[in-house]
């Protein structure tokens, strides 16, 4: 079975949703974080459940939890949650390579 990972960018992504759900409703915000357990949990065992997103960024895949979509992609021992956000962000401009450098 796969361990799971959960990068900073989905650590600050969750830690946002947490204060939104704090301020917005709570009882929601419990059963979005245990959602996003159970996720993890079933993507250990099954990682290739979730739909493709090649064309944000090879390799990458979703699965909604509520109005959030967990990215996360797949190697041979490691799901890697990359970023856990709202379903109706502009999700290309999310994951657009930084051209700054």
């Amino acid at each position: 079975m796969r361990e799971y990972v959960i990068s900073p960018p989905a650590i600050q992504d969750l830690e946002g949703a947490i204060d939104y759900f704090a301020q917005t409703n709570v009882e929601t915000g419990e059963q979005f974080l245990q959602q996003f357990t159970a996720w993890c949990q079933k993507l250990r065992q099954f990682p290739m459940i979730g739909k493709r997103y090649d064309g944000l960024f090879v390799g990458l895949r979703g699965v909604l939890i509520g109005e959030y979509i967990l990215f996360y992609q797949v190697s041979e021992d490691v799901v890697e949650i990359i970023r856990v956000v709202y379903g109706k962000r502009d999700l290309v401009s999310l994951f657009k390579p930084d051209n700054s450098a």
